[in-house]
């Protein structure tokens, strides 16, 4: 599998070339604590290698291509405390890369020069570029290794191409692989015994956090981790979108609402549901839920390959417009800005919001979330209904789907 994604990439490149990802390192906390370790998304996807410090390298000359891992070698005093890591044959086995071509990490500063040098070029001939992946959101951030990596080629051999390969990778990632979704499905499973655990657990005066913890407890039951900072958020907290305080105590009668995932190896479920503290709506309610369910529910139905991500978002919205006009909310369809103030959905996969063409149609095989909600402030009601959806040529297939959203299904399931 990472044989045949690798050899996808490097049908984007030009020839004589080079490309080097990087899996990172876990950022310094304080003193010597560290922030929990994720690999680079990228690195991940074409090598399913999983560890600090490694380096992927591939090489595409006139005439053939070649990869090679650089990964720490076991050292075995480090062994005793943090453990072993991957051995060569571990780094070999989980890649696809040749054994002969995983080598010490210390080496590779050399194995670069010399692979760029102009008296080494017998192997595979004159190299003018470098691929590295370059992207960055904020020119406030630190340097990533490959951004640091790209100064010092230049510094060496300032004649070289740098160019950035998050593009191509963009466009791979987009489209999932069959294992790609099976892993999403299983993050989804997990997601969905964490909500039927809430919707068992909750009831007024509990604390948000303390609903946030019975989620927590189903994914550690299932060596997943949170996919994201989970949101559980009652009553008017949850019209702040990105609500993540989850300290306030639940009311009686109150909405809450649950965005949240499972991550499974790096392959993450992003569900919302809204459930009632008590388990019943009140009219009110159930008639702002309905609006939002119908968007949710119509533009799954309608979702399909070749439309434009802006299609999606504007189909959403004339049914969240004419809802809310129903509710008494607006009277004109500019007003929707008031209590719909996101789009539609994104691209899922290794990243949340994961990379992709957004201003491209969506193709097959692509799997993104519908997460329409309307959010009223001063009846302190926000409503959100999100599911994974996996684009198909004939249409979609709700990943999420056996996670209930019925007004009289989440009722009768609180109930019992």
């Amino acid at each position: 599998m990472f044989i045949a994604r690798r050899e996808k990439y490097l049908k984007y490149l030009d020839h004589e070339s080079i490309s080097l990802f990087f899996s990172g390192v876990a950022p310094q906390r304080s003193q010597d604590d560290n922030y929990p370790f994720s690999v680079n998304r990228n690195f991940f996807y074409l090598t399913g290698i999983d560890q600090e410090n490694v380096c992927l390298l591939m090489v595409k000359s006139l005439d053939k291509t070649e990869s090679f891992i650089f990964i720490e070698a076991i050292d075995p005093i480090k062994s005793l405390w943090t453990g072993a890591g991957f051995s060569f044959e571990d780094a070999a086995n989980i890649s696809g890369v040749s054994l002969n071509n995983v080598k010490d990490i210390k080496e590779l500063d050399t194995f670069v020069s010399q692979m760029l040098s102009t008296s080494r070029r017998a192997v595979f001939g004159e190299l003018k570029t470098a691929y590295l992946d370059l992207d960055r959101l904020n020119p406030e951030l630190l340097d990533t290794k490959a951004q640091f990596y790209a100064k010092y080629l230049l510094s060496l051999f300032p004649y070289l191409q740098i160019k950035p390969n998050q593009a191509f990778l963009a466009t791979l990632r987009t489209i999932k692989d069959s294992a790609e979704v099976e892993a999403i499905k299983k993050s989804i499973s997990i997601t969905k015994d964490g909500i039927k655990r809430l919707m068992k657990t909750m009831k007024p005066k509990e604390t948000e956090y303390e609903m946030e913890a019975e989620f927590n407890y189903v994914l550690n039951k299932n060596k997943a981790i949170p996919a994201f900072g989970t949101i559980a958020a009652s009553g008017k907290n949850a019209t702040v979108l990105h609500y993540r305080n989850n300290d306030t105590v639940i009311k009686d009668g109150e909405l809450v609402l649950f965005d949240l995932g499972a991550d499974l190896d790096h392959y993450s479920a992003d569900i919302t549901r809204t459930i009632p503290s008590n388990g019943k709506f009140s009219d009110r309610q159930k008639a702002i839920y309905e609006v939002v369910l119908k968007t949710n529910k119509d533009t799954i139905e309608w979702l399909k390959p070749g439309v434009t991500l802006q299609a999606f978002n504007e189909y959403g919205r004339k049914i969240l417009i004419e809802g809310a006009k129903s509710l008494g909310l607006i009277k004109n369809d500019n007003e929707i800005i008031k209590y719909y103030y996101h789009s539609l959905g994104h691209y899922l996969g290794l990243d949340i919001h994961d990379v992709g063409k957004y201003s491209e149609p969506i193709p097959v095989g692509a799997i993104i979330t519908v997460e329409p909600g309307l959010y009223i402030a001063e009846e302190g009601i926000g409503i959100r209904i999100e599911d994974d959806i996996l684009v198909t040529k004939d249409g979609c297939i709700n990943l999420s789907k056996d996670i209930i959203k019925e007004v009289s299904e989440i009722e009768a399931f609180m109930k019992k």
